[in-house]
């Protein structure tokens, strides 16, 4: 029985070019699709196609922390604002420092970007401090303030179990009301009675000889703050330590209030959320703490749990202002929610400076400055001209020099320009990819490495058919070195740019990222799209006859035809033979 002849199959899967193009015609569609369906059509612009604002801050020194300002220390800040921006849905908000002490923001224009500016300025730490006293937030006359002290808790500790808060941005109560919303009515209790009708916090003893000077001066700050002003609220958390009984404004000025050192600090707080409560139907933040602020909460609660109205709050203070103080009703440990007369917007605000809120560092905004659109959309302009000016260079090159193997080479463009547009449009609110001018550029130079592989498949097919080979054997053939050339290039042109993107900030990042995507894509439309055109090209009599236009005439790449080996005939050994 005779044995199977060994042969070689066909390379590259000759005989079945239809699976890898369906693959890739199912990818261009599900993608077009998915781009319509979830209405994001083109790529989101950054800042310098769509405009924005770019905000400057500069890092302030601490009391008692003369070295506070290192790298280490700023660049967790940088960490921290660019989570807290991201946080917000902001697309491609660039967050990097300058120098030693500048930090620049920049926030493309867009949905939340006005909310981004204002969260972006309040860069103070975070800090959960008793309430000793609160009333309205205007001045009140100088000397009549005399907060006592025998409420304030002693520094202690954070929640572990799931209890409830009960509070909000202002937390509701039965007393007065400022600018048409309720405020904590601490200074109707008995505890804290006021001796005017301004309503200011009642003091152990009026100031005199027998009150020691930090409460008289503390007193005295009480009843000059006025919460009424920006610039008054700014002065009330000037350089005040943790460890410090302190005055502060509410965040909206409408109230003040006479704090504790500092329980728990931002740091304390694992993550923070907004939620709807379902049974209630009402807005709520719920808390996590780490594990040591959750035994820091505990002990802070048990004490206010225990208090009166209004020293059975705590407040949540940024940059000097109380952006909520929810009342305590029980001891709370582990993770805690706070509900109040919360929206969506104002519980998602008060989640966003709990989960980032913390920053090594506090700072000043140096600079705000509005960037226009108009300067990046010449320059867009500008670069897409040049970019099509290239493209049709490119064209030209290839239908004068390749002639009908130029139609394989745009179609294949064709197939990139497509799955890039689409990828980049969803990347947008997938991951926050936003297009500014060197990711344009970055798109420039895709044409070219990937018209580059398409000119190394093209020259090993014409070297095969140099060699007196068919064009189908030929296309095939050459498939394999032509293969390895231009993953080596793309491995090549991948790795750069990953390294870019990684060694760098900012802008030039946009590029890095263009470029590898772009990259990727070239490999993928070359392996499922070029070749298996071209193999279905070479079956057609156009290309396969060596057509003077197809690009593969024979005579026109003065192929020799194809060496014949001729037997050899032995020369007889046996004489009789010869």
């Amino acid at each position: 029985m005779a044995a199977p002849k060994k042969g070689r199959g066909p390379s590259g899967g000759q005989g079945r070019p239809g699976r890898a193009l369906a693959l890739i015609l199912i990818a261009m569609v599900a993608l077009t699709g998915g781009m319509f369906l979830s209405g994001h059509t083109t790529p989101r612009l950054g800042i310098d196609l769509a405009g924005g604002t770019s905000i400057t801050l500069k890092a302030k020194s601490q009391p008692g922390k003369p070295d506070a300002i290192n790298q280490t220390n700023m660049d967790t800040a940088v960490s921290i604002i660019e989570r807290r921006v991201n946080g917000l849905g902001v697309s491609e908000a660039e967050v990097q420092t300058q120098g030693r002490d500048n930090i620049i923001v920049n926030i493309p224009k867009g949905t939340n970007s006005k909310q981004a500016r204002e969260q972006v300025g309040t860069t103070a730490q975070l800090y959960f401090r008793p309430v000793l006293a609160v009333t309205e937030g205007k001045a009140t006359p100088t000397g009549t303030a005399s907060p006592s002290a025998s409420g304030s808790p002693k520094p202690g500790a954070s929640p572990s179990s799931k209890e409830t808060a009960s509070g909000s941005k202002a937390t509701p109560s039965a007393s007065a009301t400022t600018q048409g919303r309720a405020v904590t009515g601490a200074l109707t209790k008995d505890t804290s009675p006021s001796p005017s009708a301004s309503g200011t916090p009642k003091a152990s003893a009026s100031p005199s000889a027998s009150v020691d000077p930090a409460t008289a001066e503390l007193q005295k700050k009480f009843a000059e703050l006025d919460c009424s002003t920006k610039a008054g609220r700014a002065k009330a958390g000037a350089n005040v330590k943790p460890t410090d009984t302190t005055v502060a404004c509410s965040s909206e000025g409408d109230a003040k209030y006479v704090l504790g050192p500092a329980e728990v600090s931002g740091t304390d707080v694992g993550s923070a959320k907004a939620a709807i409560d379902q049974q209630r139907g009402m807005w709520i933040v719920q808390m996590d703490f780490t594990d040591k602020g959750s035994k820091k909460f505990q002990k802070i609660t048990s004490k206010l749990s225990t208090q009166q109205s209004p020293m059975n709050q705590f407040a949540i203070a940024l940059d000097g202002e109380v952006v909520s103080a929810p009342q305590v009703n029980e001891t709370l440990s582990g993770s805690a929610e706070i509900s109040g007369s919360f929206t969506q917007q104002s519980a998602q605000d008060l989640a966003n400076v709990l989960s980032y809120g913390a920053l090594p560092l506090s700072f000043r905004e140096d600079t705000v400055t509005t960037v226009t659109a108009a300067l990046g959309g010449e320059q867009l302009q500008a670069g897409l001209i040049a970019g099509a000016i290239g493209l049709a260079l490119v064209i030209i090159y290839l239908v004068a020099y390749y002639r009908g193997l130029a139609l394989i080479a745009l179609l294949s463009l064709a197939a990139s320009g497509i799955l890039t547009y689409t990828l980049m449009s969803l990347l947008g609110p997938a991951i926050g990819f936003a297009l500014n001018l060197p990711a344009v550029c970055g798109a420039i130079v895709a044409i070219g490495i990937t018209a580059d592989s398409f000119i190394v498949y093209f020259e090993r097919i014409r070297d095969e058919i140099r060699e007196g080979r068919t064009l189908r054997p030929a296309v095939e053939r050459a498939w394999p070195r032509a293969r390895r050339t231009i993953l080596v290039s793309d491995f090549v042109s991948f790795l750069a740019a990953a390294v870019l993107f990684i060694v760098t900030v900012g802008k030039v990042q946009g590029f890095a990222f263009t470029l590898g995507l772009t990259t990727l894509l070239d490999v993928v439309v070359v392996f499922l799209f070029t070749k298996p055109v071209m193999t279905l090209m070479a079956r057609t009599k156009f290309f396969s006859s060596g057509h003077p236009w197809s690009g593969l005439d024979p005579k026109r790449l003065g192929a020799k035809p194809p060496l014949r080996r001729s037997r050899r005939v032995n020369a007889p050994t046996d004489p009789k033979e010869a």
